[in-house]
């Protein structure tokens, strides 16, 4: 056993973290100014509260000002929500205001933190945005903390995928809204197709406070938002998927050590080929049919369901892998999934051209000040550096953690670890002490669930597939006797307190609650188990931390085993010479040369991750400028009569033409419509031109030359053409589109709008890293060359 150490002081030296002794300094006075603000009514609070405000262009608070915010805000708490913010919930919020992020430990009250920090912001003048990691956290959040910001005389909002027109616009107008990063990033790209000032529902961005950071900022930055027009029903080919699944690995196809990329083997091409009717994949004309067969390879060997997507309501809905929830609105490129579609025999989803997109980076570098809190952001200290320019400020815990954190428990196999589990989770059940089993997928939840029920132990599973019941199943697992099963933990945002959730009943509710809560402390506290490592160690602290909060006892243990599909892809000689040497718990190691294969498996994983985010900021950087130059001139041709003026210079003859027939104004907004929709028509084009090269690119490595830099040198040039070119076609249309007393009908002249949009997230290269792509295609092909030679 290893007592975990009260403080974080051993990370104060740490690279990317800040120093936060200067706001310690200010805590006496904020409580000495507490006590005066005491005396006040609620409405002279609200009135101190915006003496604070100021406007936007003006510096930010000075330290008698930032006294008087967090004395208020302390005693508006109080008076709402029954709770006194503790001092390290002050400190957090002023290290916000500093423009760091926030490093709070789970349950020590970061939500109320982030409120105080976002009110401040909006006292002086700044809109604000709290951007969390779902729907559910973004409204009970702005619920939750609505009573504080009122009575600081703070408006607030929230949006999620529910929210109309009118309700987005009304969230957006409040000092402080709420949203995830995906719903605020997909408003962003919606408002940037709108046709008229009246029909957008954002305003300018200026500071946003990142909830879960790490999540937001680091994992979900490998994930682009997309928004896509739709066209036609998705082309997916069965005919291709029942020939696949007929392959047969070791024989038809191959996989690499990661279990990232799948290619046809010699034999396995010549079995397709012969099935397609002969068809040579590999010559230009069947190259269709080639990306078709890879795209359905891929499906049925590297995608598996309840572990990669589940399939529900006749739809594939794809997992995310750091939170275990269905990522709404997520999905594979269209090539992959009709092909994951077709795997599965379900109707192809519709498709459609790519209109915009945005990665997280450059979502977040629209704001002029960024800072975040997260229980879990000295691990990514120095990537929140690279990637945002970001430092930590590591605040203590409010009360020592005295949570009790065993050694790793490591075993041979898959089968004798998941034993283990099962006969630790019985015994400790006997008990009554609750227990929260963390797991990696949804198969190994409803895999393990269903051991425990044949070990007659009843448990309750949240996973992607009943993720709606989620903060109920959260909020009771630290009831006596509770055992809960679950998916990824990470960004749940609910509490798990000793004795379950708090009693709202009049009649001794409150001694209830302490009753309950004690009679579980008495048996240690919830338990945590994890059924394997997770590809960041990061996850595997956050699932920890579900246990021992505010001081409560607690403990957690970690099972692994050297057949885990992370230590067999990245530790692969992890095997070699392990024997089980504990006869009682069968299959045990406790050999600590065993135990370093599975740390530098991990290891392993968090760096092939935190390639794919360089490597996706590498490729997106260049777009998200290009990006933000278009818009700016998008959006003076919007507010300004930019697009009459050049196209009234560019056709003189016709411009005089149409002003002795249609109003001067109808003139002008037809120019608008017609610049705008070629605009953003070119750009379509454009991000399709740079997938396409993106396809390619990896063929430059072959050449010993850089990818990215020859990404750039294609990119560069094909974006310079665009100003002319959308002037010529603006121009083209302008002489030969028909005009009518309201103006034109440009759907009636072909140039048709999507008639809708929906939205996307896509893994960026899903087939990996450009080099490795390469490589994947060089086997192919040597494969093929081989299997010919041996006809």
């Amino acid at each position: 056993m290893r007592r975990v150490k009260a403080g974080f002081s051993r990370f104060l030296d740490r690279p990317a973290t800040v120093d936060i002794s200067r706001y310690e300094g200010l805590l006496t006075s904020i409580e000495w100014r507490e006590k005066k603000v005491g005396e006040l009514s609620d409405e002279e609070l609200t009135e101190a509260a915006a003496k604070l405000r100021r406007a936007g262009d003006e510096p930010g608070f000075d330290e008698k000002e930032l006294i008087e915010l967090c004395a208020i805000a302390r005693e508006a708490a109080r008076r709402v929500l029954d709770e006194r913010p503790y001092d390290v919930q002050l400190l957090g919020a002023m290290e916000l205001l500093a423009g760091h992020v926030v490093q709070m430990a789970t349950g020590e009250g970061k939500t109320l933190a982030g409120a105080i920090a976002a009110a401040g912001y909006a006292l002086q003048g700044k809109a604000v945005h709290v951007m969390s990691v779902n729907d559910y956290l973004a409204q009970r959040d702005a619920g939750w903390m609505g009573p504080v910001y009122e009575l600081l005389g703070v408006s607030v909002g929230w949006v999620s995928q529910t929210s109309s027109q009118d309700e987005r616009r009304a969230a957006y107008a409040a000092d402080v809204t709420y949203g995830s990063v995906s719903e605020i990033g997909f408003d962003v790209l919606r408002d940037r197709l709108c046709t008229s000032v009246d029909d957008m529902v954002g305003r300018a961005p200026e500071v946003v406070i990142v909830d879960e950071a790490d999540s937001v900022l680091i994992d979900e930055a490998k994930v682009p938002l997309v928004l896509a027009g739709s066209s036609d029903e998705g082309q997916s080919d069965p005919e291709v998927a029942k020939i696949v699944r007929t392959l047969k690995p070791g024989q038809h196809y191959e996989k690499d050590e990661d279990g990232r990329n799948a290619w046809l083997t010699g034999r396995g091409s010549k079995a397709v080929e012969k099935a397609l009717g002969g068809v040579d994949l590999y010559s230009g004309e069947h190259s269709d049919r080639l990306a078709a067969v890879n795209a359905a390879l891929h499906a049925h060997a590297l995608l598996e369901r309840d572990v990669d997507y589940i399939v529900r309501d006749g739809k594939v809905h794809l997992i995310n892998s750091s939170r275990g929830r269905i990522a709404l609105r997520q999905r594979w490129p269209d090539g992959l999934q009709a092909a994951v579609e077709a795997k599965e025999r379900l109707r192809p989803t519709e498709s459609g051209e790519v209109l915009d997109s945005i990665s997280v980076q450059g979502l977040i570098g629209r704001y002029r000040t960024v800072c975040g809190m997260t229980g879990t952001a000295v691990a990514v200290a120095e990537q929140l550096r690279e990637f945002y320019e970001l430092r930590v400020a590591v605040i203590p815990p409010n009360t020592p953690c005295v949570r009790e954190d065993e050694d790793d428990r490591l075993y041979d196999t898959v089968e004798h670890k998941e034993e283990a589990i099962v006969r630790e989770i019985a015994a400790v059940h006997k008990t009554g002490r609750p227990i929260l089993i963390g797991t990696r997928d949804v198969a190994e939840s409803e895999r393990l669930a269903k051991m425990l029920d044949d070990a007659e132990v009843p448990c309750v599973v949240l996973n992607a597939k009943n993720d709606a019941q989620e903060a109920a199943i959260v909020a009771d697992a630290g009831a006596y006797d509770a055992v809960t099963v679950s998916t990824q933990m990470a960004g749940r945002g609910t509490d798990i307190r000793l004795g379950g959730k708090k009693k709202t009943d009049r009649d001794g509710g409150k001694d209830r609650d302490v009753e309950e809560h004690d009679k579980v402390a008495d048996l240690g506290g919830l338990l945590v188990m994890g059924t394997g490592r997770y590809p960041s160690s990061r996850l595997d602290d956050q699932l920890r931390g579900r246990s021992g909060r505010q001081g409560d006892p607690g403990g957690s243990i970690m099972f692994a085993s050297l057949s885990d599909d992370q230590v067999i892809q990245y530790a692969p000689d992890a095997t070699a010479g392990a024997e089980p040497d504990d006869d009682e718990d069968e299959g045990r190691l406790t050999d600590p040369t065993t135990k370093r294969f599975v740390d530098h498996a991990q290891k392993v994983a968090e760096g092939v991750q935190l390639e794919i985010h360089r490597n996706t900021w590498r490729y997106t950087r260049l777009i998200e400028h290009q990006r933000r130059a278009l818009l700016e001139h998008r959006d003076e041709l919007l507010r300004t009569d930019l697009a009459a003026t050049e196209l009234a210079a560019v056709c003189a003859e016709r411009w005089e033409e149409l002003s002795d027939e249609v109003d001067e104004k109808v003139l002008e907004e037809s120019a608008r419509q017609i610049m705008l929709y070629h605009l953003d028509q070119r750009w379509t084009e454009h991000l399709a031109f740079l997938a396409d090269v993106r396809e390619t690119i990896h063929l430059r490595a072959l050449a010993k030359e850089t990818p990215i830099d020859e990404f750039h040198r294609t990119a560069i040039p094909e974006f310079r053409k665009m100003p002319d070119e959308i002037s010529e076609r603006a121009a083209e249309t302008f002489k030969e589109v028909e005009f009518g007393p309201e103006g034109v009908d440009l759907a009636a002249d072909g140039l048709r709008r999507p008639s809708s949009t929906w939205t996307y997230m896509v893994h960026d290269n899903p087939f990996d890293t450009d080099a490795e792509q390469a490589l994947q295609r060089v086997r192919a092909m040597i494969k093929k060359v081989r299997g010919g030679s041996r006809r």
